[in-house]
């Protein structure tokens, strides 16, 4: 009774849960925020100040009392009260427009392949406390492959590569089950943490996490560029402390993430090794699908598909795949439930 009304007055949503951005989806209405999984907090009184992009605005920028927060860290929670708050704000932010008082909607949440019992616990406990009635886990990778419309029921193979802000999976998928995966806590942070590194050592130059990523997608490449290309940098001279202004071009940048794009080469490799030649022909055919918001580093779908001798394309809009996913997954969810759930309490049904 209490399900069917809470029901009535109640959005269920779909939520990709992601280190750099949170993506919500909602029935009918397709995705409604887009926002970076950043929380501003005053340290003095506990009061949040900012959510999304406002918060990611203030890093950097706030004094000691005041700190901007990334509530998740490799596509886990790593900081419950906040990641709850977080929730919430969304949550009351999708039902703000349906004057609902006590929203209780149904959530489905993606979450890393890699994840623990205890790290799977903490996002269903957090969803639970922000609001939700109840709470439905998928994988990143099958919510991906939904997404992309893939046909992740039938019999044949299907090979997904979603390289996120904290986490990189991989993952062979065939009738509605993950047969050959890898989960990485190597990804999009990886690479503007390359490039900061990259600037410290060959100009003594202190850059933030926003420049580090402007300059990823503004100039990063995995090969070389028919025109290569540059940018300015400005940050703090490590020698002087004085502020300072370089220019970094797309060659130096491949030189920067080359170590990452590597790892990401050899798990992809070792993915395709442990997969069985029934399936590996049917990906041979299909092609290999990147998604996620590293998918959009200029021609890495290119090197990849150089390395391994196989099709590999960018999907269309890839940051936005996963929460499409739970979205297609919330209009069947009765269906869908005991196939692809990952939640305890499905399990014990």
């Amino acid at each position: 009774m209490l399900n069917r009304l809470f029901g009535r007055v109640s959005k269920d949503i779909g939520i990709d849960l992601g280190t750099a951005n949170t993506l919500v989806y909602v029935n009918d209405r397709g995705i409604v925020i887009d926002e970076p999984s950043v929380v501003a907090i005053n340290e003095r009184s506990g009061q949040i100040l900012a959510v999304g992009q406002e918060a990611k605005e203030m890093v950097g920028k706030t004094p000691a009392h005041i700190v901007a927060i990334r509530p998740l860290a490799n596509g886990v929670v790593s900081d419950f009260e906040v990641t709850e708050k977080m929730l919430k704000h969304f949550i009351d932010k999708v039902h703000r427009e349906t004057f609902s008082i006590l929203p209780r909607p149904r959530v489905v949440i993606a979450i890393p392949l890699g994840v623990t019992e205890v790290e799977r616990k903490a996002v269903e406990d957090a969803a639970k406390n922000a609001g939700a009635r109840e709470v439905v886990l998928v994988e990143e990778s099958m919510a991906a492959a939904i997404g992309a419309r893939l046909p992740v029921q039938e019999s044949t193979g299907s090979m997904v590569i979603d390289i996120g802000g904290g986490t990189t999976e991989m993952a062979v998928i065939s009738l509605g089950g993950v047969v050959t995966w890898r989960s990485l806590r190597t990804a999009g942070d990886d690479l503007s943490q390359d490039i900061i590194n990259y600037c410290r050592d060959e100009f003594s130059l202190l850059i933030g996490e926003r420049t580090a990523e402007g300059v990823k997608i503004a100039i990063g490449s995995a090969m070389p560029l028919e025109e290569e290309l540059s940018t300015q940098v400005r940050g703090r001279d490590l020698v002087t402390g004085l502020p300072k202004e370089v220019e970094i071009n797309s060659q130096q940048v491949r030189e920067a993430i080359e170590k990452t794009i590597n790892i990401f080469l050899e798990n992809i490799k070792s993915t395709i090794e442990n997969t069985p030649p029934e399936l590996l022909a049917d990906i041979f055919d299909r092609g290999i699908l990147l998604t996620g918001g590293g998918a959009l580093l200029q021609r890495l779908d290119e090197r990849i598909a150089e390395e391994i001798q196989m099709p590999v394309q960018v999907v269309d809009d890839p940051l936005t795949t996963v929460a499409r996913g739970t979205g297609l997954i919330l209009e069947d969810l009765d269906t869908l439930k005991r196939a692809i759930v990952l939640n305890s309490e499905a399990e014990a049904n």
